[in-house]
């Protein structure tokens, strides 16, 4: 091969060798240019994600957003958004209030040992009833049961003042009152279940809807408020109050036989 020849390849060679090179150099820019676009998708996503997370959790929850809803109070009831809940007769000279919250295993203790005894003294004039509903265990537990339960109590007082004494008794009954760490009363279907059981509200089309569409749901916020904001320095369940005093027991709890509500809620109507 002569030097000529030789010289020619080798320049082709080195033309060759440099057309690959700034092939090369090309598709590593773009690759690089890839991966820098993909890495600010990436974070731009991320950063997003973590926006909508922080909106999200900053949003008030169903039940939080019902403070300052507008309420549709029940029948059978009157006072600041039908929070004031009295059965009785109206010769009745005085009124027993009964502070409890669906939630509180003692009241549902409370209801199975003298509920019945209740009842029938409001039949018989002795007193009228003012139910006070709190729903605090729902932010002891992180729940919503207390609440979805007080809503349901405002569907079955919206039927009759007797289907609400009915389904609260069936409500705190040793059959269908859950543990207090159960939220099963955030179940509309289980609180349809137990209205069942109520003469009144068993396949009551007008009471069930209530409970499937929230109607009371905003009363029920309304009534754990007045439970929150009440007069006699109530702060647990169940608390009987008469003219303004609590109305226990000698060892200041509420009174868990008939014989002591007898005697203890006797006193106060004397008094």
């Amino acid at each position: 091969m002569s030097q000529r020849n030789s010289q020619q390849h080798k320049v082709a060679a080195r033309e060759r060798l440099r057309i690959e090179r700034e092939k090369q150099a090309r598709k590593d820019k773009v690759r690089r240019q890839l991966i820098v676009g993909a890495s600010i998708v990436a974070v731009l996503a991320a950063a997003g994600g973590i926006g909508y997370a922080v909106v999200q959790n900053n949003k008030p929850s169903y039940w939080e957003g019902l403070k300052d809803a507008k309420v549709t109070a029940p029948a059978n009831t009157t006072g600041k958004d039908g929070t004031t809940v009295v059965i009785g007769k109206s010769t009745a000279k005085k009124t027993l209030k009964v502070y409890e919250d669906p939630r509180c295993p003692v009241c549902s203790e409370f209801e199975q040992a003298i509920g019945k005894t209740v009842e029938q003294d409001i039949t018989d004039g002795k007193f009228k009833f003012q139910f006070v509903g709190g729903v605090f265990l729902d932010g002891n537990t992180n729940g919503e049961g207390s609440k979805n339960a007080m809503s349901a109590l405002g569907a079955a007082l919206n039927v009759s003042p007797q289907a609400f004494l009915d389904f609260k008794y069936a409500m705190y009954s040793a059959k269908f009152h859950p543990e207090e760490t159960n939220d099963k009363f955030k179940d509309d279907a289980y609180l349809i279940k137990i209205g069942d059981t109520v003469p009144a509200l068993k396949n009551n089309a007008t009471f069930q809807d209530a409970v499937k569409n929230g109607t009371y749901d905003a009363w029920a916020v309304a009534m754990g408020k007045a439970f929150d904001n009440n007069k006699d320095n109530v702060t647990g369940t169940p608390t009987l109050v008469m003219d303004g005093k609590k109305v226990s027991t000698s060892d200041g709890n509420p009174p868990m036989t008939v014989a002591d509500f007898d005697s203890v809620v006797g006193a106060a109507l004397k008094a």
